[in-house]
């Protein structure tokens, strides 16, 4: 096992200050190992989980190789040449657990913004107090855009954030965490050859969710964050954003209710209704009065712009025609058909809905490496 830095690494170097585990402390489980603590409904920090990590490679003795960084992938003598700082290993299989977070997601726009704005990414941000002064334009409101707005626009900063599509979900549901419901009612399960539009499934936004309470738009609009539409162009010094909000958070209230509707509907059937609190439903999100349509990076309201715009995986090392157009791996399943041997693991929705979370890891790796030990006739 090839680590570039120390066990946990992008936990120790590439997460903000504050950072929390959307996931609840009980969900957090690896093979053989599961929270113990005393606060299993509460949320991991980000010094907690790189603790967990590391105290489960350490317990599981697993054979890691840290400081050793991979430079090159290449196909060789039937299997893979991996070259690393410390010299090339040959292997007839190869497992890619790299990770789909390895570089921030940024839109090409961002060259036009104007060289006075100082713009971060969540690998660069930290807390509100390393900002330059002035307000802040959070662009992105998926899960890390509406926690950094929140947490930015508590240290005292104007806050606007410019809202694409997004999936709402409250954070617990009739008494329970809604990653319970999740679990429960098999949305989580859900296997990648049951979803009808998988590369769509792969593709959708982190919920807005955060280790803490419910935090939505209307929560963020309430303590006084401007919400503005889809950042879609960047122009003689004015950011513009789109309109449609109303379009945008109406579709996003509509999924959130059919899922809510979901889980009634399971409770119900199960004969285990009684064992929640009623039924909730949830205000519409809020249209603004006036939606802001321009904003001018010039006047000195804005000093920072954090791109919270998603993540993508790093495989400028992968020289195996295995990538499609965008960069991402070609896989059924975690199985590089296109490359007999080559495999992948941690990827969104890769064989399960749940397949990037900490929890998810272990029924896809045992699938995987299954294929694995066939395909060596093991």
């Amino acid at each position: 096992m090839l680590e570039r830095g120390r066990v946990a690494n992008s936990w120790r170097r590439e997460r903000w200050d504050s950072l929390r585990l959307l996931t609840p402390n009980w969900q957090t489980r690896l093979p053989g190992a599961h929270y113990a603590g005393p606060d299993p409904d509460g949320y991991m920090t980000r010094d907690d989980v790189v603790a967990f990590i590391d105290g489960y490679a350490a317990a599981s003795r697993s054979p890691v190789r840290t400081g050793t960084e991979v430079t090159s992938v290449r196909t060789a003598d039937g299997g893979y040449h991996v070259t690393t700082g410390d010299g090339v290993i040959a292997c007839h299989t190869l497992v890619l657990a790299s990770g789909a977070c390895n570089l921030p997601s940024v839109p090409a726009l961002r060259e036009a913004v104007p060289a006075s704005i100082e713009q971060l990414t969540p690998f660069d941000y930290r807390d509100p107090a390393r900002l330059p002064d002035g307000g802040v334009l959070v662009v992105g409101a998926s899960a890390t855009g509406v926690q950094l707005a929140a947490e930015i626009h508590r240290s005292g900063r104007p806050v606007t954030l410019a809202v694409g599509e997004h999936v709402r979900l409250p954070r617990t549901y009739r008494g329970r965490d809604v990653l319970w419901w999740m679990d429960a009612t098999g949305v989580w399960a859900q296997r990648h050859d049951e979803i009808d539009d998988l590369e769509r499934a792969r593709r959708l936004p982190s919920p807005q969710l955060t280790g803490g309470a419910t935090l939505d738009l209307n929560t963020l609009a309430a303590a006084g964050v401007t919400l503005a539409g889809r950042l879609a162009a960047i122009r003689d010094g004015h950011a513009l954003f789109s309109g449609g909000l109303r379009n945008v958070f109406a579709l996003a209230d509509l999924k959130m209710t059919r899922l809510l509707d979901a889980f009634d509907t399971w409770a119900q059937a199960t004969g285990r209704d009684g064992e929640f609190a009623p039924p909730e439903r949830y205000e519409p999100t809020a249209v603004p009065a006036s939606s802001r349509l321009r904003l001018d990076l010039g006047s000195g309201e804005i000093g920072t712009i954090v791109w919270a715009t998603g993540f993508r995986p790093d495989y400028r090392w992968l020289h195996v025609p295995v990538l499609d157009a965008k960069g991402l791996l070609r896989h059924d399943g975690g199985v590089v058909t296109a490359s007999p041997g080559l495999y992948g693991l941690g990827l969104p929705v890769l064989r399960r809905r749940r397949s990037t979370y900490i929890h998810g890891i272990e029924d896809d790796a045992r699938e995987v490496i299954g294929h694995l030990a066939a395909h060596l006739g093991l």
